[in-house]
């Protein structure tokens, strides 16, 4: 399959390419994952839900790099060095839609049916958020261009915890009893930090998804 098919919903999907992958100490998003890089996976997936497909990276550099399929657009981040926060900012930013689901490159396993079971809880929101252990997942979650101004004021603030805005927007939270029915063991939320990590995301996926 292409990384990206012609599946459209209105939405855009946003891809946090500018970690530093400290603990890794190497590219993550490059890394080799079941015979192709991990943000080539993370593209394919995320193309099942929409064809518009945005990857925030921090430089021009880093979009050479990633060496992107042109079914992707490469937006650079308006605020390097403030986090996730600002690639979500940035991403929603650019997005040619009043929606916009959001994802890392670390996370190998992203539910195109968990997005979809967001997505159908816009109603008037302004976000839909996950929760699982009575946290938010902010990450793997769907946001509306009104959270822009919010945001920016947080990162103006540098106050860059992700959760922090969510009070001056209108959030559903979406249970994790819901999230378990279509994702029972969260896998959705599975990140790549460490070489441990990545070791356990590859037994996962030999174990889940490649028979």
């Amino acid at each position: 399959m292409s990384e990206c098919v012609n599946r459209t919903f209105g939405v855009t999907a946003v891809i946090l390419a500018g970690g530093m992958s400290r603990r890794l100490g190497r590219n993550k998003a490059l890394e080799p994952f079941q015979g192709e890089p991990l943000i080539r996976r993370v593209i394919r997936t995320m193309g099942l839900v929409t064809s518009n497909i945005i990857v925030v990276a921090n430089d021009d550099e880093r979009v050479a790099e990633l060496d992107l399929p042109e079914c992707t657009t490469p937006v650079i981040d308006e605020y390097p060095g403030k986090g996730s926060l600002g690639g979500i900012y940035t991403g929603l930013c650019a997005a040619p839609t009043e929606w916009a689901v959001f994802c890392a490159c670390d996370m190998p396993f992203p539910s195109p049916q968990l997005y979809e079971a967001l997505l159908a809880e816009r109603g008037s929101n302004n976000a839909v958020v996950p929760v699982v252990d009575g946290r938010p997942e902010p990450i793997h979650a769907a946001y509306s261009k009104p959270c822009l101004g919010p945001i920016r004021e947080k990162l103006n603030a540098n106050e860059l915890k992700i959760s922090g805005f969510f009070d001056d927007v209108t959030v559903s939270y979406f249970a994790e009893d819901q999230v378990r029915e279509i994702d029972p063991d969260l896998l959705s939320f599975f990140n790549i930090n460490t070489q441990q990590d990545l070791e356990r995301a590859n037994r996962i996926a030999l174990a889940n998804f490649e028979q």
